[in-house]
């Protein structure tokens, strides 16, 4: 898995102050995306232990409320296996700490994952530029659901994160 930056301090990607691993690779190729840059899965850097660490660290601070994966997509089917096996670790050391993961595909098509019910909130669906609107929390058109993935989960239903 590559990423291309870790954010601290972020609080436009998810609630509260949170730390952001931007992960390379997409395929959706959303007109007028903001990360174009990330859509290659060989760009960037490896995620390594050392980046690992650094985003551990920061993890570890208490004023810190989560992590937000975004990217690209951090569901790219290349990135799965490994971002399921961080989401876990951090589920393991952070058990307080809220996920939330933005993603271009629906939740319908990525329910099944193994690691789904460790995400708090996914974001979901492809940003279309026809339906931007900059008074939208936390997404960027209007076609995209900031779901509450334990609540959705626990009810068989869409439930959307109360924003």
């Amino acid at each position: 898995m590559r990423y291309h930056d870790i954010t601290k301090d972020d609080m436009l990607n998810g609630d509260g102050l949170r730390v952001v691993l931007w992960i390379s690779g997409c395929t959706h190729a959303c007109e007028q995306c903001q990360n174009p840059i990330t859509w290659d899965i060989n760009d960037g850097l490896v995620f390594d232990e050392k980046a690992k660490a650094e985003l551990f660290e920061i993890l570890g601070r208490d004023y810190i409320s989560g992590i937000t994966l975004s990217g690209g997509d951090p569901l790219h089917p290349q990135n799965r296996e490994e971002v399921g096996k961080l989401i876990e670790e951090i589920k393991e050391k952070f058990p307080n700490k809220t996920i939330w993961c933005y993603t271009g595909f629906l939740y319908e098509e990525i329910e099944d994952l193994d690691f789904m019910p460790l995400i708090d909130v996914l974001v979901d669906g492809k940003f279309v530029i026809g339906l931007l609107d900059h008074q939208l929390h936390w997404r960027g058109s209007s076609n995209q659901r900031v779901i509450d993935v334990k609540e959705t989960l626990a009810l068989n239903k869409i439930v959307l994160h109360n924003s």
